[in-house]
């Protein structure tokens, strides 16, 4: 059993900050927690390719994040340089706005856990990663950094969004206590290789592609989508992503959450088209508008993130594309949990 101390005396806190972030190096160890998951594979990916070869991962079965006493063994023995807080528990619009428990609660231990026992292990440089639903429903576009708790949420995924919300305040509140070089970032929509291919409760690109693949294999001419298709949403392959995040992790060293995006968007109609035509599904879309649209536009201003030489190098047709390649050579292996048991991102 892991022992954990008492708060810190004032003498604690006088201690001498922490630096810069500076280049990583790949004799580091680093632990991306959600390894398995979208954003987690990919930045393991991204790791693995520039050489580090001490990286450290668990699945939900050999650690559950959500046990707290677990979550601080498995830290404290493998006491990583860096750590990746990419595991959460996800999933669309029906997953969230059906099971907001189960978003708020899981998602508030995995990341006080894995932040709590990063900054008791000496973890050096810990990246948070949100999600742009944090942002009011109806934010100024593009949304900017500042918009944060400037207004009501979207109601399908408020507890999914409070829980990310309480993820940045936890890491802001560390900085300020502790003067450790923690940030945290925001991405837009991700896909990519290695998503969750649910029918229903995956994110809309993935469940997108599933649909047309299995209604061209069938014969199908028709497919029903959610809502109206005129809500505008941006995309961002997860290997850019990753790259940012790397990126991020050497370069950028602030309290305030960064937004990582392409700063393009495009209707739910035009991104189905897109999917359509790349799957070679010729059939009809029909939008069932009684079914919610979310929030009628989500486009970050991805300014700050530029202006520091950052920019994706995906684009979305080319994105589409290779995804729906991964698709097709991974049918037999594909996620396709159902989103309401586990935590299918560790």
């Amino acid at each position: 059993m892991t022992t954990i101390p008492s708060s810190p005396s004032a003498a604690d806190l006088s201690v001498e900050r922490s630096p810069s972030p500076a280049r990583l190096t790949p004799d580091q160890s680093v632990y991306v927690a959600g390894h398995r998951g979208l954003a987690g594979s990919a930045v393991w990916r991204a790791l693995a390719g520039r050489g580090f070869d001490h990286l450290v991962g668990a699945t939900s079965s050999e650690v559950d994040l959500r046990d707290r006493e677990a979550t601080m063994d498995f830290v404290s023995a493998k006491r990583p340089d860096v750590m990746v807080v990419a595991a959460a528990r996800v999933g669309g619009i029906l997953a969230n706005d059906t099971y907001p428990a189960e978003f708020l609660s899981d998602n508030l231990r995995i990341q006080v856990n894995l932040m709590d026992a990063a900054r008791e292990f000496g973890v050096s440089r810990l990246l948070f990663l949100g999600s742009s639903c944090i942002y009011p429903k109806f934010a100024e576009q593009p949304i900017k950094e500042s918009s944060l708790l400037t207004g009501a949420l979207e109601p399908t995924n408020d507890a999914y969004a409070i829980a990310k919300i309480a993820g940045i305040m936890q890491v802001q509140s560390i900085r300020k206590q502790y003067g450790l070089p923690y940030i945290s970032a925001m991405p837009t929509n991700l896909y990519g290789p290695g998503d969750n291919f649910d029918a229903t409760n995956s994110h809309v690109m993935p469940a997108l592609i599933r649909r047309f693949h299995e209604a061209k294999q069938a014969g199908v001419d028709e497919v029903t989508i959610w809502g109206s298709g005129t809500p505008r949403r941006e995309f961002l392959h997860v290997d850019d992503l990753a790259s940012a995040l790397v990126f991020l992790l050497e370069n950028y060293d602030s309290p305030e959450t960064i937004n990582v995006g392409t700063g393009i968007d495009v209707t739910i109609r035009e991104l189905a088209e897109t999917i359509a035509d790349v799957v070679g599904w010729s059939g009809r879309l029909r939008f069932d508008t009684s079914k919610p649209d979310g929030t009628p536009r989500k486009l970050l201003d991805v300014s700050r993130l530029r202006g520091m030489g950052w920019a994706p190098s995906v684009s979305l047709r080319d994105g589409v594309e290779s995804t729906y390649r991964w698709f097709t050579g991974n049918l037999n292996t594909i996620r396709v949990e159902d989103g309401l048991v586990g935590l299918p991102t560790h």
